[in-house]
């Protein structure tokens, strides 16, 4: 496995925050020679970076969100994990602490280096056109979706997209905006990759989709995952059709985020120790409690030898969706797609076709074909219950129930009288709005 070198050439992409200008270290000019005739070798460490970034930070989104949507609870030693995440008291959330900033940063951080990347492109002639697409499309794809899991967070507060300059960033833009732009620059990054070459390679979690051909397969998943949340249905089943999309196929297929122990790389951040005492990943009781018999998606969780408390929270069940520090993590698997298939077909009237998904994905799960009602209501429940089952613990929980209205204490459990339900993270406060 190869280890992801993410402080390369001298670059210096510490930037904590999309509003606070790029320093630059005038003895380290490495970020300066690349911006201008840079060469593959260059190119291609810059590509390396942006794969690797694209992990960092994405365990704290996992465990926020999740805990905001009760499917998790962390228990450790730092108390906003059961305090503000879960509202306790009516408190609020923070618009300066790890569960905003630390996603918020890194995520931003990884479009600073694909906005490197972009501009050195413009300003080398040493690869070939070909090769230059190849880098465009590859980085903004990866943009497009970082800047996508900005907006899941935020919401409705909007999110920046142009922030190319630091010394002059664009407006935040409205949910609406944000989408559109998003959606343009994953549709321009495919443009792009058609009849491009890479240069460079990319890591074993993207075995199968490390060429410009398979990649842009990546990039109409994605896209299938945006437009789903924009609330375009039609546009999701369209996107699906140049993705990776199987009906049929292995639900595990897709590009996943790789760790290793080699020096320089990191470590799975949601592999936990069974038992352990402290820094634990509990199971919130409620999806013990409505999982349907025989659903084998239960292997993800364990009983723990003694049942733990915390905070007045309490957990019978800890994770074991990752069997050890090294295990890869999903980006976006075909279960997710032929899900998005089922539930564009839901919002489309074609029940028939939605059902026939579901089956697909409840019968490999070992459970019986679906034998409800055939209305529109009973597969949107239906479908969400295969989504919490299969995504448990992958970020995805909060902003299901938010695209569909419940989250809110109707439909999601208050274990602490005084506790409340977030529907979106605040701007952070080094943003200055």
């Amino acid at each position: 496995m190869r280890t992801y070198k993410i402080l390369m050439l001298g670059l210096l992409l510490s930037v904590v925050s999309c509003s606070i200008d790029e320093q630059v270290d005038p003895n380290a000019p490495s970020l300066n020679s690349v911006l201008k005739d840079a060469s593959i070798t260059e190119l291609n460490l810059l590509a390396t970076g942006i794969e690797g970034f694209m992990r960092n930070g994405f365990g704290t989104y996992v465990t926020s969100t999740g805990s905001i949507a009760r499917e998790l609870y962390i228990f450790d030693a730092d108390p906003r994990n059961t305090e503000d995440l879960l509202g306790k008291d009516g408190m609020p959330l923070d618009n300066n602490t790890f569960y905003l900033t630390t996603p918020y940063n890194n995520f931003y951080r990884d479009i600073k280096t694909c906005n490197i990347l972009l501009e050195s492109i413009d300003n080398t002639d040493n690869p070939t056109q070909a090769e230059k697409d190849g880098y465009r499309g590859f980085a903004n794809t990866i943009k497009a979706f970082k800047l996508f899991q900005v907006l899941t967070m935020l919401n409705d507060n909007g999110i920046r997209v142009d922030v190319a300059d630091p010394n002059n960033l664009g407006p935040f833009l409205s949910k609406a905006d944000a989408f559109r732009a998003i959606r343009e620059l994953l549709d321009d990054a495919q443009g792009q990759l058609n009849g491009s070459t890479f240069a460079f390679q990319l890591s074993a979690g993207f075995a199968g989709f490390d060429t410009p051909a398979t990649f842009s397969q990546f990039n109409r998943a994605i896209a299938a995952r945006v437009a789903l949340y924009a609330k375009d249905y039609l546009g999701a089943l369209s996107a699906l059709d140049g993705s990776f999309f199987d009906l049929m196929g292995d639900f595990k297929t897709g590009p996943k985020h790789v760790f290793s122990t080699n020096s320089g790389d990191i470590l799975n951040p949601a592999f936990k120790t069974p038992n352990q005492s402290g820094d634990q990943l509990v199971v919130h009781n409620d999806l013990i409690a409505d999982a349907q018999a025989g659903d084998d998606r239960l292997n993800k969780f364990a009983l723990r030898t003694n049942q733990t408390t915390l905070d007045g929270l309490a957990g019978s069940h800890e994770t074991r969706l990752y069997a050890s520090a090294t295990s890869s993590m999903d980006i976006i698997r075909n279960e997710e797609l032929i899900l998005i298939y089922a539930e564009g077909k839901i919002q489309t009237d074609m029940l028939g076709d939605a059902a026939d998904a579901l089956d697909i994905i409840r019968t490999g799960h070992s459970l019986p074909a679906y034998s409800g009602p055939m209305t529109k209501e009973a597969l949107i429940d239906e479908m969400l219950y295969n989504r919490r089952y299969s995504f448990w613990g992958e970020g995805h929980r909060m902003f299901d129930m938010r695209r569909y209205d419940r989250l809110n204490d109707q439909f999601l459990p208050i274990d602490r009288a005084g506790d409340q339900i977030f529907t979106q993270f605040p701007i952070p406060l080094t943003e200055g709005q």
